[in-house]
């Protein structure tokens, strides 16, 4: 079966909750998307919707490249014929990896639907279903004890708090959490926020919080240094995230970070679900657990990486939290969740309906 077509387009999707991180304010979600049709009709739908201060490439930029990007490569050719085509994808536009992981998803949805399964078949269920964090991003004590309140009484009881300004702050606004809602499950992402001494002082005061682990608490640029000036018992607290693009990233880590157990996969970091899958292999060798998080993103994308994260043994974490509080989407469905517990529609490719 050939590929009859691509388009490209892109739409804001809105977001009910603005909210703040360590370095921006977001309050609109614009997505960019690739769909992929097929001579029998079939159509595979990709998402992107990066970050250009962590992979050097915006949602705008994105859209742009899909808007004049040359698709010959892929029209008219058998679908039959799809890891070659994944790969010519990653080879054209791996140092853009928005734009690659819209193509990617679209490929990945429209050649699983072509072999009539749902995607995480083609990879091999290992987990039929995990607990998601939802997340609350920086705001006062009160805002943020009336928001943990609100998600308790949704039937979560995961929250990941975005910190990465004044640890002294931030480790109030987790013991608040904590008094609250006691049997809420905590982690903090401080978006490269703090220096040593800062997670060390937040660590110290947040010692009577559940807490799960703390994301990327260094920037990029010093993170590996940092960490390997951690005690053990801060350092098992810590997960690469913005410092985890790409399978060489994975490499990296792990000769030079060794402590690090943790890896937070995210699509939109890793160019889609090919060089995701790379770096789950890498860190299944290396017996590193498996976070998959996600920027504000489309049901697809959100889907897609739902898709893997529950064919890996060594998945233990979600932050698939993404598309919750959009206000709208262009499809509906691909996954269900039920007091917090992900799982897949079991509808074949991607599971998504078209609204």
């Amino acid at each position: 079966m050939k590929i009859k077509s691509v388009r490209s387009y892109s739409k804001d999707l809105g977001t009910s909750r603005p909210y703040s991180i360590a370095y921006k304010t977001v309050d609109q979600v614009m997505n960019a998307f690739v769909e992929i049709e097929l001579d029998n009709g079939m159509i595979g739908i990709g998402a992107a919707n990066p970050s250009r201060s962590v992979v050097g490439e915006s949602v705008d930029e994105t859209i742009a490249h899909l808007a004049t990007a040359d698709f010959s490569y892929l029209e008219g050719k058998d679908i039959a014929c799809f890891e070659g085509l994944l790969k010519q994808t990653r080879g054209f536009f791996e140092q853009i990896p928005g734009t690659n992981a819209a193509i990617d998803i679209a490929l990945h949805d429209v050649f699983a639907q072509f072999l009539e399964v749902p995607l995480v078949n083609y990879f091999g269920q290992r987990q039929a279903t995990l607990p998601t964090s939802v997340t609350i991003g920086i705001k006062n004590v009160q805002e943020t004890v009336a928001e943990a309140e609100e998600y308790h009484g949704m039937g979560f009881r995961i929250l990941k708090v975005k910190t990465g300004l004044n640890p002294e702050e931030d480790a109030e606004r987790v013991i608040k959490i904590t008094e609250r809602c006691p049997d809420m499950v905590l982690r903090v992402d401080a978006n490269q926020g703090y220096s040593v001494p800062d997670l060390n002082a937040f660590v110290k005061n947040a010692k009577q919080v559940n807490l799960e682990f703390i994301e990327q608490p260094f920037s990029i640029k010093t993170f590996i240094d940092q960490v390997n000036q951690l005690d053990k018992s801060v350092l098992d607290l810590v997960v690469a995230d913005e410092s985890l693009r790409s399978p060489q990233d994975a490499i990296r880590l792990i000769k030079e970070a060794p402590g690090v157990s943790i890896f937070n996969i995210k699509l939109m970091k890793s160019g889609g679900l090919l060089g995701a899958k790379y770096i789950a292999q890498i860190a299944a060798y290396s017996g590193v657990r498996l976070m998959w998080g996600c920027n504000d993103e489309s049901i697809v994308s959100i889907s897609a990486a739902l898709h893997l994260a529950l064919s890996c043994d060594h998945t233990r974490f979600l932050d698939l939290d993404g598309s919750l509080d959009l206000i709208r989407d262009v499809v509906s469905g691909g996954f269900m969740i039920h007091n917090g517990e992900m799982s897949l529609s079991g509808r074949t490719g991607l599971g998504v309906k078209f609204i």
